[in-house]
């Protein structure tokens, strides 16, 4: 079977060669080579029981890699698994927890995932191991979709809980005082995906941990930690960091695995005055079906739920031709429905669908069975995630290919030109702050409801005690002799959300014949997505949204046969509040600092399928949206830009144009995603420094550039370009900027001039907004200026 996959997998190489040829562009291949594995014998003191439950299901030998993990965890050390995709994770901890209750009956473990779809994955994988034990112990899965009805049984009989760290958060620790049982027999905490807990989201589980930890204590348990982790830079510090003990790394990988093939692959240029590429969707719809036509099974993944659903379009078009095509093609995100999102994973392990079109909600390791090829519709933003979705081919030791088509923004375009950046960069860094003072200070309320807090005790890096006073001075808190109590209705971890953003969901309601529910959408995604004549698409089908009920979080739809989707434009705008640090050069100023996000969705495009030709817009009024964040920013000298040789509009486009570049750059800087920064364009030239004035956002600067004739306001105009944290109180990024500013700026002349059109495109500072524009060569000019080698 595995070389008939194998023939294949060359076939469909030979192909995108021949394709590569066909169309005058470029191909780069990174090989990983098979490896056989490395095999060791179980730890001698893994209960027996086990080890036969193992052997029965054919496993004679562990990897080198699972037997040192559970040896480790076996001996009491917190430890951390740093492994790729497919090597055997989930057999660690389910053969330690399997061991603890071999051992004490009344032994508990509690496994953390970040999503339903992985606990429901394991709850499956126990129920196997459960039925050779002889059904005898107590598994179950506590999260939201757990009915009342079942929740006290679980308290008391479950010996695996299988939950997550929200419903851990705000279902389990709140009411400790219920769940007795399972904190004094806690043997094992076990947090898959650790690589997931970064930014915002990690730094709030990580004072979920503390609470956990703080909760342990006070039944007398002290719990070991067993972290699995895709591979990242620090896989170690970001273990230590998230639950505050000293951990074991193991990241040597003993299993074996098939050969991979990384294709790089650039679409060609289509319009070389303009530096214009052909669009990455339609190359990856072309090399999709060039898989499919091999008789691969293949996943394309897409950077947003949009493309993901244009793709699904067009896959659907090319393959679904007969009746018994049907459902060979399907997309996957997040906003399906549970039981479709079920019904998906089981086409894909039983080989009925052959291609699906998912956004990063398949990156994780949800059970789909093995894939022959991977498609990545633009970069994935990093190198782990990269790597992640790559090995959703060949897991399980057959040959797999994966293409990642590079788009036309600059951080694809330094990705495939750099290839020694991906292959031989380290993978990113998991970035948290568990003392940033607003999420601590929420958890100081979730734990004080909890348990009080005592003089002496500890809780975070901050000096608790006065925190403890602030919130008793502010009533929240009682102080009663050396004690701290809770003193409100209800309980804070209601009111606190992980990931700072409202939990509130949109339900997308279908009344095209009658009203039914056909998908949920996160609040974060409803303004760009569900807005007033948006066209939303679900599984290829459009809709036409014809009412957003912002109150009540739903959206009215109807079934559409346009020949066209939307594309929403948000406007931004930036009010600094505090400057943490600034340092003051010749021709420009580097700062950083905090400051408050005002983002609003003002309008859409309309877009032809197939051609993305621009078929009209429309202006939309929706409620803004603020967050306050820390950011980086350069200040670009008055005085600098009146004297470059330039026009007033060329002048303006170069700053907009520099600002594109900051903002795609600075990922590759900071080893993180594109989404996890943003960028916005403020003037500096007001009387109080704190308080900038008019936005001049990339939306604003295109309407001034069309509308102002004489361009006078370039004049007085002193740009701020921002990039900023996309995390509420941010995670660091903005410090790390701000200390590589002037790196910053060489990447962006790097590019520049490594672009080969004439006069600016989406591959360098954007294409020009004006006819016979020249504002690439005033970018060129303003970064040497900068950086001072004019001479050069």
């Amino acid at each position: 079977m595995n070389s008939d996959k194998n023939v294949k997998v060359d076939q469909a190489l030979d192909e995108l060669c021949k394709l590569r040829n066909d169309i005058e562009t470029e191909l780069r291949l990174i090989t990983v080579d098979a490896f056989n594995g490395e095999f060791t014998d179980f730890p001698e003191n893994l209960a027996a029981e086990i080890v036969a439950i193992y052997k029965k299901r054919g496993i004679e030998r562990l990897f080198s890699h699972q037997a040192e993990a559970l040896q480790n965890v076996l001996q009491g050390r917190h430890t951390v698994v740093a492994t790729p995709t497919a090597s055997g994770k989930t057999l660690i901890y389910n053969a330690a927890a399997l061991d603890a209750l071999s051992r004490d009956p009344q032994a508990k473990s509690l496994y953390l995932f970040p999503t339903k779809a992985l606990s429901q994955d394991q709850l499956a994988e126990l129920f196997d191991m459960n039925k050779a034990m002889g059904d005898k112990l107590g598994l179950y899965t506590y999260d939201g979709d757990t009915p009342t009805s079942m929740r006290q049984a679980i308290r008391k009989q479950a010996q695996i809980v299988i939950s997550n760290p929200y419903m851990l958060h705000s279902g389990i620790l709140p009411h400790h005082t219920k769940w007795a049982s399972l904190f004094e027999n806690l043997k094992y905490v076990v947090i898959d995906e650790l690589h997931y807990y970064t930014g915002v989201f990690g730094s709030h589980v990580a004072n979920v941990m503390r609470r956990l930890k703080r909760i342990c204590t006070f039944y007398g348990t002290q719990p070991v930690f067993i972290m699995s982790s895709a591979t990242i830079a620090n896989p170690a510090d970001l273990g230590e960091k998230l639950i505050e003990e000293k951990v074991v790394l193991i990241d040597r990988n003993g299993a074996p695995r098939g050969k991979k093939m990384l294709v790089f692959f650039n679409p060609p240029v289509v319009n070389r005055q303009l530096g214009i590429r052909r669009s990455y969707v339609s190359m990856s719809r072309e090399i999709a079906g060039i898989l499919l036509k091999a008789g691969l099974q293949v996943i394309t993944f897409a950077n947003s739920r949009l493309i993901t659903e244009i793709l699904v379009k067009y896959l659907k078009n090319d393959f679904e031709k007969t009746v018994q095509d049907r459902g060979t093609v399907r997309g996957y995100r997040g906003g399906y429905l549970p039981k479709m999102r079920r019904e998906i994973e089981k086409g894909l392990r039983e080989g009925k669908i052959k291609a699906v079109v998912s956004t990063n909600a398949l990156e994780l390791g949800i059970d789909i069975g093995s894939l022959d090829a991977v498609v990545l519709a633009s970069y994935p933003g990093s190198i782990s995630s990269t790597w992640q979705r790559i090995g959703r081919a060949g897991r399980r030791s057959s040959q797999s290919l994966g293409v990642l088509v590079a788009s036309s923004m600059p951080i694809d375009q330094y990705i495939v030109n750099h290839p020694e950046y991906f292959s031989g960069q380290s993978p990113e860094m998991g970035r948290i702050n568990a003392d940033n003072l607003t999420v601590l200070m929420d958890h100081i309320k979730c734990a004080a409801f909890e348990l009080p807090f005592a003089r002496g005790d500890r809780y975070g890096g901050e000096n608790l005690e006065e925190i403890l006073s602030y919130l008793a001075e502010n009533q929240v808190l009682l102080r009663k002799d050396d004690k701290w109590f809770w003193t409100e209705e209800g309980y804070p971890a209601d009111a606190v959300s992980l990931t700072r953003v409202t939990s509130d969901n949109f339900v997308v309601v279908d009344r095209t014949a009658g009203e039914r529910v056909i998908a949920e959408v996160g609040f974060s995604d409803a303004l760009e997505t569900l807005h007033p004549k948006a066209i939303y698409i679900l599984e290829g089908e459009q809709y036409v949204v014809e009412e957003l009920d912002y109150e009540n979080r739903k959206a009215f739809l109807t079934r559409s046969n346009a020949d066209y989707y939307t594309d929403s434009i948000t406007y931004t705008k930036i009010k600094v509040l505090d400057i943490f640090d600034e340092t003051r050069l010749k021709n420009h100023n580097f700062s950083y600092g905090d400051v408050h996000v005002f983002s609003q969705v003002v309008g859409f495009k309309k877009l032809k399928f197939f051609t993305m030709e621009n078929v009209g817009a429309g202006e939309l009024q929706l409620p803004q949206q603020e967050m306050h964040t820390t950011a980086f920013w350069l200040t670009v000298k008055n005085d600098v830009l009146q004297c470059l040789d330039f026009s007033n509009e060329e002048k303006i486009e170069a700053v907009a144009g520099i600002a594109y570049l900051m903002k795609h750059i600075s990922p590759v800087i900071l080893l993180c995603d594109v989404r996890d920064v943003g960028v916005a364009i403020e003037d500096n030239l007001t009387k109080d420094p704190l308080q900038p004035g008019a936005s001049v956002g990339n939306a604003n600067l295109r309407s001034l550039l069309r509308n102002q004739a004489d361009m006078t306001f370039a004049d007085r105009f002193e740009p701020n370009i921002f990039i900023f944290d996309k995390y509420p109180g941010g995670v660091g990024f903005s410090e790390t900027l701000y200390e590589k500013g002037k790196l910053l700026l060489e990447k962006a002349l790097e590019i520049i001039d490594g672009c080969p059109c004439p006069s600016g495109c989406p591959s360098c500072v954007s294409p020009a907004i004006r006819v016979g524009g020249n504002h690439k060569a005033a970018a060129r000019f303003l970064i040497k200026l900068l950086l001072d080698r004019l001479d050069n």
